[in-house]
């Protein structure tokens, strides 16, 4: 039957022997009849709605209960199809607002559903890997501003994600499941330094390339923006919009992109330093990719020759660089020794961050979390 935009089936079982569930004794005495409304799945994007004829069996030994059946669980509502597709969609699905729509339903039914999936499916980490990597995000829960994930830094898999990022709450969970942990791989942030070291005694810290890499890349910034104060407005403004230029490996420019490069360079002999540090840093930094499991001791004397070209130079904004590199140095050179490295993880929390803002953010830290 299709009553305007909604299709009704009209659905009965066929009667057969049933056990009883009391004294499980068969039988075949049928007690009543009850018609039951349940939800079901679109039909040519028209809601469809079963209305099943539910016989109930009784038994000689007084017990009454209804026959089995495939369409749907006791105490629902919606049929065992349409439960199985909200469950896989509320996962799947852009928003749980968006796939409310697509079924017929609320929201709140949709989350509901996936809460009750995540409790059943997310298992508590028991113990941490040998190696593991640790990143913070942005999430704007009630937890906290910031939550801080861990996954296997071998596997690439997240195992855990952490309500805050404070020192004591990292130290805590790290004391609770890291009695395996050898290596962590983290940003340049001394209060993750610190919890790490604290819980775990003296572990491998390796520091993420990227994030030691941009420091010289920042410190050429800032002498591009200090020179440049002293060209003439034009090209002030034209150096500005070719700032990409400077940070490109001079291998890869085209001839237009080399023309303005040698322009602004001959216009500020610290500007030309710095960049040459720059390539400089970036020649040690490949290099150091390739042969730095094999032959550390050269990448760190390299490194070495690198501070020595930037004391030289006296400029200030790549003496300041080389100090935050100075003080994470054994952290960068285990990062070529032991080839680790965040970008997977980075990966991640942009993924991560796609979801909170097409959900217009998340209230519930345990619902993000899942």
């Amino acid at each position: 039957e299709q009553y305007e935009d909604i299709v009704r089936l009209y659905v009965e079982m066929e009667r057969k022997n049933h056990r009883c569930p009391a004294c499980n004794n068969w039988t075949r005495r049928v007690h009543d009849y009850r018609i039951q409304k349940i939800h079901h799945l679109k039909w040519f994007e028209r809601k469809t709605q079963i209305f099943y004829k539910r016989r109930r069996y009784s038994c000689e030994c007084g017990k009454r209960f209804s026959e089995k059946n495939p369409i749907v669980e006791r105490y629902q509502r919606t049929s065992i199809e349409w439960n199985q597709a909200v469950s896989i969609r509320a996962i799947k699905g852009k928003t749980f607002k968006e796939t409310g729509d697509h079924y017929g339903t609320s929201s709140t039914t949709i989350v509901r559903r996936f809460d009750c999936l995540a409790n059943s499916e997310i298992k508590e980490v028991e113990q941490l890997p040998k190696v593991i990597a640790i990143d913070e995000y942005k999430g704007d829960t009630r937890e906290g501003k910031y939550q801080l994930i861990i996954a296997d830094g071998i596997t690439k898999k997240p195992l855990d994600i952490l309500p805050n990022r404070y020192k004591k709450t990292i130290k805590r969970y790290l004391q609770k499941h890291g009695n395996d942990v050898q290596v962590v791989v983290m940003d340049m942030s001394q209060s993750f330094k610190a919890a790490v070291q604290q819980a775990l005694g003296r572990p491998v810290i390796v520091a993420d390339r990227f994030h030691f890499y941009r420091y010289i890349f920042w410190a050429l910034d800032g002498v591009r923006r200090r020179a440049q104060q002293e060209f003439h407005e034009y090209d002030r403004k034209k150096c500005k919009r070719m700032k990409y230029v400077f940070h490109k490996a001079q291998s890869e420019l085209t001839d237009e992109e080399q023309w303005h490069l040698d322009r602004y360079l001959e216009m500020s002999k610290d500007l030309k330093v710095a960049y040459e540090l720059k390539e400089a840093f970036r020649s040690w930094f490949y290099r150091a990719k390739e042969i730095g499991q094999e032959q550390i001791t050269q990448v760190k004397q390299e490194l070495k020759d690198f501070y020595q070209l930037v004391e030289a130079s006296e400029i200030p904004e790549m003496k300041k660089a080389i100090q935050t590199i100075q003080n994470w140095q054994t952290e960068i050179l285990n990062s070529f020794a032991y080839n680790f490295s965040n970008g997977f993880l980075e990966g991640i929390n942009n993924s991560t961050k796609v979801l909170k803002r097409n959900a217009f953010g998340f209230r519930s830290f345990k619902r993000f979390r899942a």
